[in-house]
């Protein structure tokens, strides 16, 4: 199938098909026309790419991880295929909460600045 046919099917743009293939990530067949062709695997590597993106990872840890994914339900949970994923993939959720964290703190004080009391204006 072509590139219009894996965008119908998935959902995803062209444009962001292009990318996952810059990045490793989708290796489509070049016909000598100059078209990618893509095969039926490739509409559940897209699927397991936009959870994992979903997930917070990034395409460099997508391109690691990918060949050891596997689906439980289809298009719904992902599982590492291989064990020595696990820890990776711990130390990428480590650095989400840490984010999570830090934006926790700045919402705080953002919403103390916006309910403390403005101070009269001197006459």
């Amino acid at each position: 199938m072509r590139i219009g046919e894996l965008s119908r099917r998935t959902g995803v743009s062209q444009r962001a098909l292009r990318y996952y293939e810059e990045q490793g990530l989708l290796r489509p067949v070049r016909r000598p026309s100059g078209y990618r062709e893509y095969d039926e695997t490739d509409v559940a590597s897209v699927r397991r790419i936009r959870t994992l993106l979903a997930a917070g990872l990034g395409t460099a840890v997508i391109a690691e991880v990918l060949p050891c994914m596997v689906e439980v339900e289809e298009g719904a949970v992902l599982a590492p295929g291989c064990p020595e994923l696990v820890p990776g993939l711990s130390v990428e959720l480590d650095r989400i909460n840490e984010a999570i964290a830090q934006l926790d703190a700045a919402r705080k004080v953002l919403t103390a600045i916006i309910n403390a009391p403005v101070p009269a204006r001197p006459t």
